[in-house]
């Protein structure tokens, strides 16, 4: 008994020890690569070359994310890794950079290349630019592309309404159009899916296709950094950018879009019509100062007096502010709300202090 006593006792002494090895082991193998990892930082936070002057053309489209930016620049070899290069600009708060062209080096810093993105410092200026506000109509865009090229309003909507093109650009860009944009109650197939923004164009005549191409290319680059959150809340492109064309209409300040946002999916939890203006002005397919009470009975998909839930597509550009605002809606319980003589906008639980607002702001 003794004897087996023993070597049990040396049983577990040779347990211990090889656990003993095994931890020393594993440790050692997380000190290396933590070690590694920091180096690995480090250097990337570092010039790829700080020798190196040579000039290297970088462009970075309209309406591009820091994902895709790092990306960019990454393939263009100008810095080491794109995520830590991501992670740099978040860490450090940076954003509003610029689309354009850039002559950069492999010796610049980190902070250097932030500091080129932000100002916009552009290595060759572009021949004209074309700058469609947030807000607008495709008839609208139209007319400020005719201002701006060679190419007349009626052409600019006979391309955009051109059934085999719609088919073809549903194919070149499949995350952005969707079957949902051919719905035979939608008035124009692209309404809503040009972004707003301020274009750059490198050439005296650019081709219709170019221009149009251009500024879907910047709605796909926005759309795409919502699609993790999209994909959450179950909610299609489509739906998104309908939405976000009913605040970019109603709102006037970045809070108010947040907040009518509540209102508006307030509304639609209950099964109760938006009745949005805007909506009735699409649906009558003119700007009137004034709605009148018979507007409001327009039998039309669009008017979202007489039809609830959303219209069946976007009725205006919406910009980044409001697709931002209509992903992330305040939490409120309001179901009503008014725009005063000076455009401030407030807002009601009920009908009766709706009523209420209407007598002290409009009266």
């Amino acid at each position: 008994m003794f004897n087996k006593m023993k070597e049990r006792k040396g049983e577990v002494k040779t347990v211990r020890r090889i656990v003993g090895v095994i931890a020393l082991v594993v440790l050692i193998i997380l000190a290396i690569a933590g070690y590694s990892g920091y180096n690995y930082v480090t250097s990337a936070l570092e010039p790829v070359d700080p020798e190196s002057n040579k000039k290297v053309e970088v462009e970075i489209p309209m309406g591009s994310g820091i994902t895709l930016i790092s990306s960019i620049l990454e393939e263009k070899g100008i810095i080491q890794d794109a995520r830590i290069f991501k992670y740099y600009t978040k860490f450090k708060n940076e954003s509003a950079f610029q689309a354009g062209n850039y002559s950069l080096t492999q010796s610049m810093t980190l902070d250097e290349i932030i500091e080129s993105l932000k100002t916009g410092r552009v290595y060759r200026e572009p021949v004209f630019t074309v700058t469609v506000p947030e807000g607008l109509t495709l008839d609208q865009i139209a007319d400020v592309v005719e201002k701006k090229t060679s190419h007349s309003a009626e052409k600019f909507m006979a391309r955009v309404t051109d059934k085999t093109f719609i088919e073809q650009l549903i194919i070149e860009f499949p995350e952005l159009l969707t079957e949902d944009i051919l719905n035979e109650n939608i008035r124009y197939a692209l309404e809503g899916y040009l972004y707003p923004a301020t274009y750059p164009f490198f050439e005296e005549d650019p081709s219709l296709d170019e221009v149009i191409k251009t500024m879907l290319t910047s709605m796909n680059t926005i759309v795409s950094e919502y699609a993790a959150i999209l994909e959450e809340k179950q909610l299609s492109v489509h739906e998104l950018l309908t939405f976000a064309s009913l605040l970019e209409e109603e709102a006037t300040a970045k809070t108010d879009r947040e907040t009518i946002a509540s209102v508006f999916y307030n509304r639609m939890d209950i099964g109760m019509p938006l009745q949005t203006d805007p909506t009735v002005l699409y649906a009558i397919g003119s700007h009137k100062d004034r709605v009148l009470y018979e507007d409001l009975e327009i039998q039309n998909p669009y008017n979202t007096y007489v039809n609830t839930g959303l219209p069946p597509g976007p009725i205006a550009g919406a910009g980044k502010t409001s697709i931002d605002a209509s992903l992330n809606p305040s939490e409120t319980d309001y179901l009503y709300f008014l725009a005063d003589k000076e455009g401030t906008n407030h807002f009601a639980k009920s009908y009766d202090e709706h009523l209420a607002n209407i007598e002290k702001y409009l009266r």
